[in-house]
Formats: structure tokens, sequence, C-alpha cells
């Protein structure tokens, strides 16, 4: 048996993550190895994650990841479909997984593989377009695009946010040519929100309350160490200042050439950054019906950080290790001669590597120089520090959970 593949942002690492991977190892063996593709310093929500993608994956791996590769920048902070094929690239690329799991609302695959059937029927695109000339979102028009073609119980779905990402995850699969098998786990513990949930945990954090107790004890030790060098947590208006700095540089045109940019988007993203007076305050006057809060933060994000249209097309081209336990450098040892892509264990490999390749890991560089500005004054790190910090090795048995 293969590798099993997961793709999380893991912010911050919480009993629910630590469920899904002993729930892989029930089904399919104590010693069934986990490739985690994890995202990099900034999350789908378009803004920071709470620690660092090192930090993240250490915890990670401490508790039970056998190898975390870096999910990184434009494929980590945009939308699911995008998240998705950037993250089954990277799963994909190792050439030792054969299994994709990801948490899911309904626990279905058949139900997930049905939605992803009516996504991908040719007369799906036309049904979208259509909705969306109504003037609703394009999650909305997604999903009555669905139930046209395959009724509202599998359009339903595309509410639940682990099935959404689920359904994205077999199409970028189908994508890119991949025959793998999905295991769907049935999501346990509080849905997106609720108490112990990763988003309250973080709401919590930023209110000052201690939530290490309720962690796995191997990502409570990890997350305990970066507070006390005042690496953490990271929340959007530690960075507010330097974003909005970077946004109200630059110049009309620059916003043109953003991913999604459409239909003027960048005149009322150039209006809403010179009236806002803050990030999230230009991200909600950009919003309207039909360009919901997430994606024009997003887009802001992407604006601050010199994402563009060019650099976020394709797939991402380098593997980078994060962090390893022994079954995971047993891994990376297969890798050696079957990843479809290169391995950077060495941050050197990537800035002497292709084109591509250095045009990616630059980015990255540059959204980890800006990320750190969030840490305490005295732990900001000079330039360079993504560039500099090797792979975290641990040498206890993968499914160490202390």
């Amino acid at each position: 048996m293969g590798a099993v593949g997961i793709t999380a942002e893991y912010d911050p690492f919480h009993s629910g993550h630590l469920a899904q991977l002993r729930e892989v190892r029930r089904r399919l063996g104590e010693d069934t190895p986990v490739v985690a593709a994890v995202s990099g310093d900034f999350v789908q929500r378009g803004g920071p994650a709470a620690f660092s993608a090192f930090a993240r994956a250490e915890a990670a791996v401490r508790c039970g990841v056998s190898l975390a590769l870096e999910l990184p920048l434009p494929w980590c902070a945009s939308s699911a479909e995008t998240f998705a094929a950037g993250g089954i690239a990277v799963l994909r690329a190792a050439g030792v997984v054969d299994t994709v799991c990801f948490g899911s609302e309904c626990g279905e695959a058949e139900t997930l593989l049905r939605c992803a059937d009516a996504l991908d029927d040719p007369r799906a695109g036309e049904a979208l377009r259509r909705h969306m000339g109504r003037g609703i979102s394009y999650a909305a028009a997604r999903q009555r695009a669905a139930a046209e073609l395959a009724g509202e119980d599998v359009a339903a779905a595309l509410r639940r946010p682990n099935d959404t990402l689920g359904v994205a995850y077999i199409r970028a699969a189908r994508a890119q040519g991949w025959d793998v098998r999905f295991l769907p786990v049935l999501r346990q513990g509080p849905a997106h929100g609720e108490t112990g949930s990763a988003s309250d945990l973080r709401a919590r954090m930023r209110e000052g309350e201690d939530v290490l107790p309720l962690l796995p004890p191997g990502a409570a030790e990890v997350f305990r160490r970066e507070i006390s060098h005042g690496r953490g947590p990271v929340f959007p208006e530690k960075l507010d200042a330097a974003l909005l700095s970077r946004l109200r540089a630059l110049p009309r045109e620059a916003l043109s050439l953003l991913p999604d940019a459409s239909e003027g988007l960048e005149n009322r993203l150039y209006d809403a950054i010179r009236r806002g007076r803050s990030f999230e305050e230009a991200a909600e006057l950009a919003r309207s019906k039909r360009y919901p809060l997430a994606r024009t933060r997003r887009m802001l994000l992407h604006a601050a950080l010199g994402v563009t249209a060019e650099t976020a097309a394709g797939l991402p081209p380098y593997l980078r290790v994060l962090g390893m336990d022994a079954a995971g450098e047993r891994l990376l040892r297969e890798m050696r001669s079957g990843a479809l892509l290169p391995v950077v264990n060495k941050p050197a490999r990537a800035q002497e590597g292709a084109p591509r390749e250095r045009e990616i890991f630059a980015l990255g560089e540059r959204a980890h120089d800006l990320y750190v500005l969030g840490y305490a004054p005295g732990a900001v790190p000079a330039c360079g520090e993504y560039a500099r910090t090797s792979p975290f090795r641990m040498e206890q048995a993968a499914g160490d959970e202390s």
C-alpha cells in the first residue's frame, strides 16, 4: 500500500485533525504513512495563518503526519478549486500517494463523485453562466447548476465547506489525469465556527485565551514554543499597515493583472483601497453580491503579495519538504526516483532551479518576509528566513502523538 495524501491548513492543528489521522490508520493499517500538503504562511480565507508554515508542519509531524510538503503561494491562498488543484498536484507529484483523504460532512464518496460528475458535465458551464448572469455569486450559481444536472440532494454537498473541497479534489485529480482512490472521513468534532473548531480557536487566541490545553500535546508543544519566542499567533490586524501600504502603492493597472480580475473589478478594488482605512475595510468596500468578502480579501491579498494571473497559472513547480518523521524519510528516498517534480529538501535547490521554480520560491520568500512582521517586535528576523529554514526531522516513529 502507498501513502495517504491530505491537503490541509492545520491552522492550528487540533483534535479533529488528529482524529482524521487515527481514522485513516484504523481503516488502512497502523503503519500507513501520511503525506500532507500544508498551506504556506497565508491561507484560503485571505489572511495570514496563526503560525508559520514551518511551525504548523512540525506540529503535524509531531502528531502523526509522516511527510509534510508545502502548498505554496498562490495555491494556498485561493479559491477552493485552485487550492484543491494545487494540493492534488503536490500529492500526485510526490509519486508515493495512492489514496487522497479529506474530511467530509456527509462521509459518502458516491455522493461527492456524483456532484463532481455534474460539474464536469459540458452542460454545467452553460447553466453556470446563465445563473451568474442573474447577478448571483459564483458559488450559488455553481450549486444551482449542479442541482439541475444531479438533483438537490447531490448539489447540497456544495453548501458544506468540507464536502465542497472534497468535490474540488475529485475534479482536480480527474483534470490532472490521476487515477487515485478517495477516502472521505466523516468529520468529527465541531463544525466551522463552533466551539473547538479552528476558527473558534483562532478567535479565542485573538482574545488572549490560552487554547493550548485544547490541542493535541505534540501540537501544543510546538505552538507554546512559538508563542514564547514571539513568533505568533499572527492575526490580520498585525499586518494591516504593511498590507495596506503595499496596496496603496499599486497603480490601477496592476489590479487588472490579478487572478479572476474581470469586468472592471480593478476599478472597484482601486477605489476601495483608497477609501478603506484598513485591509479589512477595503475588502468590505470592494465586496458585492457577485464578489463575496472572502473573494475580495483574497484578491487584495494577491495584489499586496504580488500574485498575478500569470504567476497563478498552472500548478506548483516543485515539492518543498517542510518536515518528516522516520517513515517520511523512507518516502523521501522513494521520491528521489519516483517524484514527478523536483524535490526541494534544501531551500537553495529551488533558488537554483528552472525559472518557474525560482519565480514561485521568490514569491513565497517575499510573502514570508511580510508575514514575520506580525511577530512580536523583538522576534522579527531579518529578511531571508524562508530560504534559510531546513525541514524539521523527528526521530520517533510515525504516529507519535506526544
